[in-house]
Formats: structure tokens, sequence, C-alpha cells
């Protein structure tokens, strides 16, 4: 598409187009209103003036005859006024007055409007002007005629006319030459947001829409858009990250299935088959474990859950974990402490915080003791600020500052924990329950150990939670 059309089929250029229409039609409006009153009342000023005159002269006629009426307009008629008189006779001879000749008359003979040319004399020079005059018949068959030079109300017409077309004209020259500036300037910008679009779609992910800094609605959506595009350039790298684990965490138990199955059938001893099935079946629930918790924190990011939440009372949720891992607690030699305020209602799905909290429970089981300690797990639910709050608590070696916001990620596991069990996937779980929930997970330091809380919208009204 050409320049100039490009231009022409730009939404600006069309919307300044559109106001530029309705603009010239407003003042056509306006400005033909004020010429058709002025035009109107100037023609008014100018039959009464002639009618008042007609009147006057008729009078005149009645009260002193012929000679009286002839006088005065003889008179009237030496005056350079602008005005036009006939007194003509029966026949149409004409007895006094500026006029030479009886003008074209109306047929029927009654009192008229009329208007006719006239010549006038300017020095040396002829004009052509048009007289508006009235026609009556006075007693006796005498014909009178009485009306004024209208050429200059006339030219005054013509220029109101010539001014309204040439401000229109004006008006929309300057509209189309604005229209196609406002129209280059926007389409510059949106041909800057189409080629870092194209830019981005050729792979390079760290490309932006720019910015002019004017904070207007081109600016609002290249930053929406490029919120969007940090967003998907931070998935894309938690995929590539996430592939890449899967990968490596895959691959070692894989490797070790293999090489165990390969000596089992080396050695040809039905123990050692027997082992490496053993074996075997421990690896693959590994291995289900972890795709497990991917497909879980996969549908929890997603929201698929969202539409089958219902109210929980965190409250009794709480009190059943409590009574499932006191024992193992105990059995480590260890103590847990469980207490919750009656009444902790949240929306939410009831299996998948059990299983946040399941998780962070094993954490503290795991890893809530320092070396020659017993754990010492505390769970609470406390509620603050119309808010629900589950905190698990332990005594271990907590984590680092400046590790908690990178712990949450997919297969993340910091060195002193390499040494356990686990897939590093518990805490990324968490999370992602906690933005099902439109709650947060918040790590903080137990001063010893580990305090993990997860905050969540309180619900009151369970009447409501359904809908």
């Amino acid at each position: 598409m050409t320049g100039p059309l490009k231009l022409l089929r730009t939404s600006t250029f069309r919307l300044a187009a559109l106001y530029l229409i309705l603009f010239a039609v407003s003042v056509a409006a306006l400005l033909g209103y004020v010429y058709w009153n002025t035009a109107v009342l100037l023609q008014e000023q100018t039959d009464y003036t002639i009618q008042a005159e007609v009147q006057a002269l008729s009078d005149q006629y009645q009260l002193r005859g012929l000679n009286g009426i002839l006088d005065t307009v003889q008179r009237r008629s030496a005056d350079d006024t602008g005005a036009v008189y006939l007194l003509a006779a029966p026949a149409g001879q004409r007895i006094a007055g500026n006029l030479d000749d009886m003008p074209v008359m109306p047929k029927g003979g009654e009192a008229k409007w009329i208007e006719f040319p006239l010549v006038v004399q300017d020095g040396a020079a002829r004009e052509n002007h048009v007289a508006r005059a009235f026609f009556t018949d006075l007693p006796g068959g005498f014909k009178l005629i009485v009306g004024r030079d209208v050429e200059s109300l006339r030219q005054f017409a013509t220029i109101i006319r010539q001014t309204i077309f040439y401000a229109l004209a004006i008006a929309l020259v300057l509209g189309l030459g604005g229209g196609l500036l406002m129209s280059r300037n926007f389409l510059r910008r949106v041909d800057a947001i189409t080629e870092a679009s194209r830019t981005i779609m050729a792979g390079n992910m760290s490309g932006r829409m720019p910015v002019a800094g004017s904070s207007d609605e081109l600016d609002r959506l290249a930053l929406a858009l490029n919120e969007m595009l940090d967003q998907i350039e931070s998935l894309m790298g938690a995929m590539k990250e996430v592939s890449s684990n899967v990968a490596h965490d895959l691959k070692t138990p894989l490797t070790r299935i293999k090489a165990r199955v390969e000596a089992a059938l080396r050695s040809g001893n039905e123990a050692e088959y027997r082992a490496a099935l053993e074996n075997t079946v421990d690896e693959s629930d590994r291995l289900l474990d972890t795709f497990n918790a991917l497909l879980s924190i996969a549908r929890a990011e997603a929201g698929q859950a969202r539409g089958g939440l219902a109210p929980v009372d965190a409250s009794e949720l709480i009190a059943d974990v409590a009574e499932l891992y006191e024992p193992l607690a105990e059995e480590e030699g260890g103590t847990f402490k469980a207490s919750a305020a009656p009444g902790l209602m949240v929306l939410g799905d009831r299996q998948l915080l059990a299983q946040a909290l399941t998780n962070l429970l094993d954490n503290a089981l795991k890893y809530g003791a320092r070396d020659g300690e017993t754990p010492q797990i505390t769970l609470t639910g406390t509620s603050e600020d119309d808010k629900v709050v589950i905190t698990v608590a332990d005594h271990g070696a907590g984590i680092p500052p400046e590790d908690r916001g990178r712990v949450t990620e997919r297969f993340v596991r910091l060195d002193e924990s390499r040494t356990k069990p686990g897939n590093g996937l518990g805490l990324s779980l968490v999370s992602g329950v906690m933005k099902l929930h439109k709650g947060t997970l918040l790590l903080e330091d137990n001063a010893p150990g580990l305090r993990a809380r997860l905050v969540m919208p309180a619900t009151r009204d369970v009447s409501a939670l359904g809908r």
C-alpha cells in the first residue's frame, strides 16, 4: 500500500475527517443562519421604508391632489439617496421621477412588489444595478412607483456568501492537513509497534514495544504489551529451565534402572531379578510422584481448579493434618504443636490446600532440625485483617534471604538439601496453590529455622461462597 493511501486508511484520519465534516456542517449552519437573518432583516427594513413612503405619498395625493404629489416626487427625485420614483399618467407616460421609463409591470394591475434592472450613471461610467420597488394605482388612473436601489444589499449578501464559502474551504484544507499530520504521527508509532512485534515473532524475545513517554493510549497499550512480553519471557525461561531439569532428573533414575536391570540379567540370579524389579518399582514411584507434582503445579497455576472452589474451614483442615503428622514427628523424637482459631473460612480446594500443607510439613520434618537435634514443628491458623494465615514453623537451618525467592521455582534445591530425598517441587506446588487461591506464600526467618506463611483472603459470608 502506498504512503498517501496508507495515511488515508488510518483510523486517526477517518476520525479527524468525521470531526471535520461535523464541524463544517455546524459552522455552515451557523453562518447560514446568520446570513439568512441578516439578509431578511435588511430586506424587511427596505420594504418597510418603501411602504411608509408610498403611504405618505398616497395620503398627500388624497389631500393635495396631483400637484401636491408631483411637487414631492420631483423634490425627492433630485436627491441622490438611492431612491427611485416614477409618477405616470394612466396611459403610462412619465410625469415625474428619476425613472425614465415604466418598468415591466406585473399583470393584473394590482399593487405589487417588483424588481427590475436599473442603469446608474457614476461619473462617465454607467453601471447596471437592481431596484426593488412597490407599484400601486392612484385614484384617477395615475400610477406610482416608489423603490430603492438594492445593489449594495445584493453585493453585501454576495460578500457574506463568499466569506462563508472561503471560511469552509479554509477549514476543510486545515482540517485535512491536520488529519494527515496526526495520521502520519499515529501511523509512525503504529509502524514502530508493528516492527517490534515482527522482531519478537522472529525469535528476539528481548524486544519490547517502543514507549514515547506521552502517557497516551498508545503508550498505555505498549506498556501493557511489554508487561505481557515480560511475563511470556519469564514463562518461556521457566519452561526451558523445567525442561532441562526434567531431562536431568529423569536421566539419573532411568540410568539407575537400566544399570540394575542389566546387572540382574548378567547375574542370572533369581534374587537379583527380584531386587532389580523392586528397585525399578521404587524408582518408577518416584518418577510418577515427580510428574504428578508437575501436573498439579501446572493445573494450579493455570487456574483450572478455580471453578471448583468451595467453602473450606481452615481450622478443621489444620486439625486433620495435625492429627496425621503429630505421630510422625513423635517417631522422629521431636515435637509437634498445632492450634487454630475457630471459623477460619476460605474459598478454596480442600485437597489442594491439604497437599500444600503436607508439602510444608514434609519439608519441616526433613529440614526442620539441626544436626544432633530433633524437629520442633508448629502449625497455627490465625485471622489477620480479613486474611486467613496458616503458619508452619520449624527450628532447622532455614533458608537464606537471598534464596527465598528462587526456592519456589521448579526443581530448585539448595546445596544443603541435596543429600535428602526430594525433587525440588514441593514449594513450587505450594506457590501454585496460593496463586489459585489468590493468596501468597511468605518465607520468613523463625530465628532459628524457617517460618512458612500461607496468606489467603478470608470469607465470612458462607452462603455466597458457592456463587
